[in-house]
């Protein structure tokens, strides 16, 4: 099988090469750099027009969006037990949940991270103090069904529901509340954290905070 990352440090394709490891995927690793704009280069668009990573070349089949390939990863890998099977109730968990994470708290954090983009320059304080409402609400919402439901999203075992969340639970680490103020938040990112493909995703991509 050939594999093919595109992504950039501390972004969405953090997950989806955090994946690669724990699955034990060989893969090739192609990391862009921002401040270069290698994202909008003409070679990477006619990869992927949206300009934006992960990418994901998958046996010459492009993939992307960060949460549609986790999944498609786990799906590809059944032994490793990180999707419940197709058509059970955890099935229905599992959706909901990835939903959550990309309908609720990625564009959250967009307008956190870009305010200027949905109102223009003059708006941003209240475009980021919305996204920080929205945000807290969310995350407050994960800290009580993990509190009834854990320890994992899913129950007792992680999911690829748990990586994504924990992504971008790291998301939060410079925002005026972040998710380690929440205990049952905090515990559950040490459990992932604990993972042995966490500690090598960090070495591949040279982060140091958040540990």
């Amino acid at each position: 099988m050939s594999v093919v990352l595109y992504g950039s440090q501390s972004t969405a394709s953090l997950v989806v090469h955090w994946l690669l490891l724990e699955l034990g995927i060989e893969h090739e690793l192609h990391q862009l750099d921002f401040d270069r704009r290698e994202q909008k280069s003409a070679d990477y668009l006619a990869l992927n027009p949206a300009g934006r990573v992960p990418t994901l070349v998958l046996d010459g089949q492009v993939l992307t969006e960060s949460a549609a390939i986790a999944m498609h990863l786990a799906d590809l890998h059944p032994a490793a037990g990180l999707a419940p099977l197709p058509g059970s109730p955890a099935r229905g968990d599992y959706y909901r949940w990835i939903c959550f994470c990309v309908y609720t708290l990625m564009p959250a954090y967009r307008a956190w991270f870009y305010p200027d983009e949905p109102a223009g320059e003059a708006n941003v304080a209240e475009v980021k103090q919305r996204a920080r409402l929205q945000l807290e609400a969310a995350w407050q919402q994960m800290a009580d069904h993990l509190q009834a439901h854990g320890p994992y999203v899913l129950g007792e075992r992680a999911s690829v529901v748990d990586f994504l969340l924990t992504m971008l639970m790291r998301w939060s680490r410079n925002m005026p509340r972040p998710t380690d103020q929440w205990p049952v938040l905090a515990a559950h990112a040490a459990r992932m954290k604990a993972r042995p493909a966490f500690a090598e995703v960090y070495r591949r991509e040279g982060i140091t905070d958040w540990r």
